[in-house]
This record gives structure tokens, C-alpha cells and sequence, in this order.
């Protein structure tokens, strides 16, 4: 499977999907123009990852900030690896974020709450 790889840029995210070396990140900010645009091609690289993912997938977020457009989207990409996890495989999260950046704390403890993948939130 060929690995997915998005320079970021003052408006998208930088993210890897690269299921050879097991690396899954989004990193920066996420406010794009046409968040759909952005993310369906991400959305449509994880649903092909989950028909045969690795015995053990980490999911590392890095963001400064996002938009709500994006806030949804981002659920979207956590909901398609808890689909993984319904298979019996292993998935989690480790979500990263400035220590004193409370929203995006918060924001890692929502989706902690919502999507059934264990988070470890990690500041810095």
C-alpha cells in the first residue's frame, strides 16, 4: 500500500499515513479552504488501511490549531481506525498539545470521549 504524505502548510496539516513504517501523523494546523477537498482523500486511504491494517496502529496528532469545519473532519479520521479496532487489532492515540493550550486539551479529551480507541494525551 502506497504511504499518503501531505505537506503541511499554513493552512493544512502536515500528515503521513505510511502503513510500511507504521507512522500515522497530523501535524500542525488545519483550516483549509475546502476541508472536504482535504480530507477525503485521507478519509479514503484509511477506509483501504482498515480492509488490512497492522496488528498495532498509533495515531499521533500534533495540532497547534483547527477549525470546526475541521474539528469534524478529524472525527471522521478517528471514527474510520475505530473501525479497526471492531476487527480485533490494535489502535491508539497520542494526542499532543502545548501545555498550556487548554482547548486543545479539551479537544483531545471530547474525542477520547466520543471514539472508542484509547488516547493518551501527552503535553508539552
Amino acid at each position: 500500500m502506497e504511504a499518503k504524505r501531505i505537506t503541511g502548510t499554513d493552512e493544512s496539516p502536515e500528515v503521513i499515513l505510511d502503513k510500511g513504517s507504521n507512522e500515522f501523523k497530523f501535524i500542525g494546523k488545519s483550516l483549509p479552504e475546502d476541508v472536504k477537498e482535504f480530507y477525503t482523500p485521507i478519509l479514503e486511504w484509511i477506509e483501504a488501511y482498515a480492509e488490512d491494517p497492522n496488528e498495532d496502529t498509533v495515531i499521533e496528532f500534533n495540532m497547534e490549531y483547527f477549525n470546526s469545519a475541521s474539528s469534524k473532519q478529524i472525527l471522521d479520521v478517528l471514527e474510520r481506525f475505530a473501525l479497526i479496532v471492531e476487527q480485533g487489532k490494535k489502535v491508539s492515540v497520542k494526542w499532543h498539545y502545548m501545555e498550556d493550550d487548554e482547548d486543545m486539551e479539551d479537544a483531545g479529551e471530547s474525542y477520547a470521549d466520543i471514539v472508542e480507541i484509547p488516547f493518551e494525551l501527552i503535553s508539552y
